[in-house]
């Protein structure tokens, strides 16, 4: 006859592995006996956090220290970010180390993942941009591979990161592609179910001066109100909240 675990000993049987596909399971009777909260945890699937390539892990452990000592970088805001789960980091945009200096305080417990230019993705290059994080989209034009690559891997569990600006602002020589918003940040963010998180990056325009680098995140923008309206006006109305809440923490950096 099999034995019916109560709820604390069939807790106790989940934590120790013991509900793996080669293990042997209890019987109905424990599903039956158990509360919600503990129900859910057993029939979802433990999924592993996501985990950075060996060379992102590398090179963010080597470049730790020459970040905090010589450019002095530090970090706002960390306690405001979702401890578990992807969601969409979306920040103003200077410099292709953007994306470094947003992900390095994070470091180790976050992978942080984000577009870069389809030109950069060039063997050997290419392997090189990927294992750091990066995965490619067309510029110039709504790329829905990339946004649905990116609603993906945020489902998953990762962190995404999003510069709706486009492009780097323009500084000195005339750019192709002008900064302005775009509502991909949020779009991914709501196809996703995921949060969208505004963040500010200063100093990456002026690397070469060996200046303070700082990073500020701030709180999720609300979306839930916004869940009744089309896609596009929702995107829209989420662009302009993100819009303000980057503008808001970039003048916290000055």
């Amino acid at each position: 006859m099999r034995t019916v675990l109560q709820p604390r000993e069939a807790w106790a049987y989940l934590r120790r592995g013991a509900l793996s596909s080669r293990a042997r399971r209890p019987s109905v009777g424990v599903w039956l006996r158990l509360p919600p909260a503990i129900l859910l945890a057993v029939r979802t699937p433990l999924r592993r956090s996501p985990r950075p390539s060996w060379l992102y892990s590398v090179i963010a452990v080597l470049s730790w220290p020459v970040l905090r000592v010589v450019f002095r970088h530090r970090a706002e805001g960390r306690h405001l970010l979702p401890q578990e789960g992807g969601f969409v980091l979306a920040a103003n945009h200077w410099s292709n180390f953007d994306p470094w200096l947003l992900g390095i305080p994070l470091f180790p417990r976050r992978f942080l993942r984000f577009m870069a230019k389809s030109e950069l993705f060039w063997f050997p290059l290419g392997t090189i941009v990927t294992a750091c994080g990066a995965f490619p989209v067309r510029r110039g034009t709504r790329d829905e591979g990339a946004l649905a690559k990116a609603v993906e891997l945020c489902r998953e569990g990762n962190v995404v990161v999003m510069f709706p600006e486009g492009t780097r602002r323009r500084k000195g020589l005339r750019k192709k592609h002008e900064a302005r918003w775009r509502s991909g940040a949020a779009r991914i963010a709501l196809r996703a179910s995921v949060p969208l998180v505004p963040a500010a990056v200063a100093g990456t325009d002026r690397l070469a001066r060996l200046g303070p680098l700082r990073v500020a995140y701030g709180a999720p923008i609300a979306l839930d109100d916004l869940s009744t309206l089309e896609l596009d006006e929702a995107a829209a109305a989420a662009t302009e909240r993100l819009r303000e809440a980057v503008l808001e923490l970039e003048r916290s950096l000055a």
